[in-house]
């Protein structure tokens, strides 16, 4: 009897050469500025992903600034982007032996000829590699199920055609219990957990966490609220170069007041390290 075919070996994205890389590329056109193109593979029915944007702002600052790695990050969202070409703008602030500083601002056309300023942000960047390797933290990593045991926007209806292009280029698998919305009866928690990780099997860096603090459903699903929740202001801090493997993303939300509500994030890695956090405010839709 012949011997069974084996399976065909999967060939996985690598790092520098994946989706995410080539559509979050820059190139510089002069001494801190840079073109790009965003990419309508990372929006939500119109709007282009804020985390996908942030990484497109931070790969131009990892290139103008001495140092590679973003420890902090902050972004201002000023007006809604949109899928096509864009510039940004670096300035450098201050280097130092350790750390360096810079600012960057993302800018496209509007329908009239006129540039508009999408995002700015403020950064401070350094050597990930370098860090003590000293811990001392009372952060616990999330327990929720194993991967087989969560699901993703694969297991639920079928989505509108073009409503969520970013859904096709990650892994999610959401914890069960967070998913109350999904079913019509959220929980009222303002909590989402999900394991994370790049669709064509990219491990993650510290690009890609910029990304994956803000890749999950919003937590005002859970609460009870519908429709987009657009960010106004996004902080992340990058503890740690993550290790290969799918990362877990909890992000919980516990005040929503006058229309805004925060989320804070955390990022672990398959070793069990907290490798991101994060803080957003954001718009929600009362009605």
């Amino acid at each position: 009897m012949p011997e069974a075919a084996s399976a065909p070996a999967v060939t996985r994205a690598v790092i520098g050469d994946s989706e995410f890389d080539r559509d979050t590329a820059v190139v510089r056109r002069a001494p801190g500025v840079y073109d790009t193109h965003l990419s309508a593979g990372w929006t939500i029915i119109s709007a282009v992903n804020g985390g996908y944007l942030l990484a497109v702002l931070g790969r131009a600052l990892a290139d103008a600034l001495p140092h590679s790695d973003p420890f902090t990050i902050s972004a201002h969202y000023l007006t809604a982007s949109r899928p096509g070409p864009a510039v940004v703008r670096t300035d450098v602030v201050r280097t130092g032996r350790t750390l360096s500083t810079g600012q960057a601002s993302l800018f496209q056309y509007d329908d009239e000829g006129h540039e508009v300023e999408r995002i700015r942000v403020l950064a401070s960047y350094g050597d990930l590699d370098a860090l003590p390797d000293d811990v001392r933290t009372t952060a616990r990593p999330p327990v929720f199920p194993p991967m087989d045991q969560c699901f993703g926007p694969e297991d639920g209806p079928a989505p509108v055609e073009g409503s969520s292009a970013i859904a096709d280029r990650l892994m999610l698998k959401l914890d069960p219990s967070t998913l109350g919305w999904a079913l019509g009866a959220p929980s009222g928690r303002g909590e989402m957990r999900s394991w994370f990780g790049l669709a064509d099997g990219r491990d993650a860096d510290p690009l890609s966490l910029l990304l994956a603090v803000d890749a999950l459903p919003p937590t005002a699903f859970e609460i009870g609220l519908k429709g987009w929740v657009p960010t106004v202001e996004l902080t992340v801090h990058v503890r740690s170069r993550p290790a290969p493997g799918p990362l877990r993303v909890s992000i919980t939300t516990r005040n929503l007041a006058g229309g805004f509500l925060e989320e804070d994030a955390e990022v672990w890695d398959s070793e069990d390290r907290l490798v991101a956090q994060s803080r957003q405010l954001a718009r929600a839709r009362l009605t």
